[in-house]
């Protein structure tokens, strides 16, 4: 398991019950989270909690007043990313604090690839916020090609960008398809030392194009592969899941087959640690595939 413990501004408290205590700042949450069902003893000083409808979704109990957003910052290897959050009505926050060793680990790959003196070029799809944008630019890429079908995630990702200083970083955050862009990219014969993909189980894009996980990852994965720099020893492939029900040993597989057993894929679970007591939470998977 590949667990994310250098946060300050984060903090698993507890799990249990179906149920997560999380501290983002001074802000302390309560969120569903179905992997978490063992018990956990009665918690006291939330600020918000989320209640899940029978019908779908869900909604906030503010316990006390909130700030519509507020900044956290995660301590990087090169140095801190800033990120702005909010409780959203999906029960997310904007931000998957589990990440945080992939943000170091794209960093380090970035930074290695420099020294070494090649030219990096980093493609984040299904980008969100852009913690891995951030990770990328901050490690000294010399472009990150960042892709989320949602405008407002993607004007997040730019403010995320400011706060942590990398404003002046080329990065171009584009509002597509996936699937379009990287045909677009084949065609024009761009390729990348670094790709990074964070799909989502079920979704739609810009234009109304849905995005089913099991009938579309294999072939965006494949086509994806295809824009990889394979002659750069650097070259990476991050490929993450929430999905229930997948097992990490899925991503894996589709990057060997795609890849045609060339390179090393190792997937593991991401887990974050709980301070209250000694459990980790699982927080879906990750495959990180390196050229060799």
């Amino acid at each position: 398991m590949i667990i994310t413990k250098n946060w300050q501004d984060y903090e698993l408290l507890d799990a249990g019950h179906g149920e997560k205590l999380e501290r983002w700042g001074k802000v302390i949450l309560q969120r569903p989270d179905p992997q978490a069902i063992w018990e956990a003893e009665p918690w006291q000083n939330q600020d918000a909690i989320y209640h899940r409808s029978h019908k779908g979704g869900g909604e906030w109990e503010y316990r006390k007043k909130l700030p519509a957003s507020w900044k956290i910052q995660y301590p990087s290897i090169v140095g801190p990313l800033s990120f702005r959050v909010e409780p959203t009505a999906f029960k997310h926050t904007g931000l998957f604090p589990e990440q945080g060793a992939n943000w170091d680990y794209i960093a380090a790959r970035v930074q290695a690839a420099k020294k070494a003196g090649f030219q990096v070029r980093v493609l984040n799809l299904f980008a969100y916020t852009g913690g891995a944008t951030l990770a990328a630019a901050a490690g000294g890429a010399d472009e990150v090609v960042h892709v989320d079908a949602s405008k407002g995630m993607n004007a997040r990702a730019r403010e995320n960008l400011e706060l942590s200083g990398l404003a002046s970083s080329y990065v171009r955050i584009l509002a597509d398809d996936v699937l379009k862009f990287v045909a677009r990219e084949k065609r024009r014969g761009r390729l990348y030392t670094g790709i990074i993909m964070d799909p989502p189980s079920y979704g739609r894009g810009p234009g109304g194009e849905v995005w089913q996980l099991e009938e579309r990852l294999w072939p965006l994965v494949k086509e994806s592969c295809k824009l990889l720099e394979l002659d750069n020893p650097f070259a990476f492939f991050i490929l993450n899941s929430y999905t229930t029900g997948f097992a990490p040993s899925v991503p894996a597989n589709l990057l060997r087959l795609a890849l045609g057993g060339r390179g090393e894929a190792r997937a593991e679970e991401l887990g974050l640690p709980a301070s209250r007591r000694p459990l980790i939470l699982p927080c879906g998977s990750t495959c990180r595939w390196e050229n060799s």
